[in-house]
């Protein structure tokens, strides 16, 4: 069954413009200019289709792998709510995890409340990629000051023609 990937990323709302989705991994450049990029990919559990977090990587073109980090659903509260709905017990294979052989069209991770997993992914992204999250959020300069032209008013003949 699918992830439904782009999906969730996109619940995630991260602000990187320059990124894309591949399979079931996030890749982003938080910073254009920079060689450094952003990876984020599920994290498998040990049992099968069974998914606990997200890893998020700094990669370099030419050095590869710079930096990791696990990132866990369990820690970042993001089923908690849904666990607490179905009263599922910790310590069982469904508590803080998705499995993706659920619920056939709809997303496996449905009930997900991803702000604990943004805030961690901002506070990460700010040692590597500074200033990004306040540029992707800001306003274009060009959007904000754009010259928008009004059309000049109809010609209108005045009433008293004089020749």
């Amino acid at each position: 069954m699918s992830l439904h990937a782009a999906e969730f990323f996109a619940e995630l709302c991260l602000p990187f413009h320059d990124h894309a989705v591949v399979g079931a991994t996030y890749f982003a450049a938080p910073v254009p200019g920079t060689p450094l990029r952003l990876r984020i990919e599920f994290t498998a559990t040990i049992h099968a289709d069974t998914y606990g977090g997200l890893r998020m990587a700094v990669i370099h073109p030419d050095r590869g792998e710079i930096d990791a980090v696990s990132l866990s659903f369990l820690d970042h509260g993001t089923f908690h709510r849904r666990d607490e709905a179905h009263n599922t017990q910790p310590n069982t294979k469904q508590y803080g995890t998705f499995n993706t052989n659920r619920h056939p069209g709809r997303p496996p991770w449905e009930g997900a409340v991803t702000t604990g997993l943004r805030d961690a992914i901002e506070q990460y992204t700010a040692i590597w990629f500074p200033g990004a999250w306040a540029a992707a959020n800001a306003p274009s300069r060009a959007a904000s000051r754009s010259a928008h032209r009004a059309p000049a008013p109809p010609a209108t003949r005045s009433q008293a023609r004089t020749r």
